[in-house]
This record gives C-alpha cells, sequence and structure tokens, in this order.
C-alpha cells in the first residue's frame, strides 16, 4: 500500500517493498519503501513472513564464517611471513565484524518479527 497524503487513503503499487542481496551479509536485506506503520497487516505479514524465511538462514551463514576463519586462523598459526600474517589477521577481524552484523540483525529482528506476528 502506498499512502497518499492529499485524499488520506491507502492505494495499491506493484512494489512496495524487496529484499535486496546484501554482498558483504551474504543475504538478503529488507528495503522498505515507506514507513513500516504504513504498510497494511496483510503486507507486513508478507514482509515478516519473508524476513523469518532469511533470518532462519542466519546462523548456518555464521556457521560458514566461523569456518572460514578457523582456516585462515590455521593458516597463521603456520605463517612465517609477516605481511601475509598481517593480512590473515586482518581478513579474521573483517568475518568476525560480519558475524557480528550478522547477529545483530538476527536478534534485532526476533524482535521485531515476534512482536509483529503477536500484534
Amino acid at each position: 500500500m502506498l499512502y497518499n497524503k492529499e485524499n488520506e487513503e491507502k492505494k495499491d503499487v506493484a512494489v512496495m517493498f524487496s529484499f535486496t542481496q546484501n554482498k558483504r551479509l551474504g543475504i538478503p536485506l529488507p528495503v522498505l519503501e515507506m514507513d513500516w506503520d504504513r504498510y497494511s497487516k496483510e503486507t507486513q505479514q508478507e514482509i515478516l513472513l519473508q524476513w523469518e524465511k532469511i533470518r532462519g538462514k542466519i546462523p548456518d551463514r555464521i556457521k560458514e564464517l566461523e569456518n572460514e576463519i578457523n582456516v585462515k586462523q590455521e593458516m597463521l598459526n603456520n605463517e612465517s611471513n609477516f605481511e601475509r600474517s598481517c593480512q590473515l589477521n586482518s581478513e579474521i577481524a573483517e568475518l568476525a565484524s560480519v558475524i557480528n552484523d550478522l547477529w545483530l540483525w538476527y536478534r534485532m529482528n526476533q524482535h521485531v518479527s515476534q512482536d509483529r506476528l503477536h500484534a
């Protein structure tokens, strides 16, 4: 639904929201074209349903990244070249940052999803 300020009514539109793949996180993230409260309850439910499917895959994505960190840490343990060690440390730090961001998305939206589904 798109809110029309002129006549204070909601109108159907073809695209009201989407999920766009975030390359850094490796998951699609919601892109809302208007304030949450302006969506109909049905559209809110549809958005939440799609998000819950994506959200459910976040722990698997985190596990993949943890495995990458473990591989890089093993490489780091056996690396004698200082510059390469620094590069591996940087890559590990970036992967850890992605994991942190994924957990934020997972936890933050868990509360939103529960609140909205039970409203």
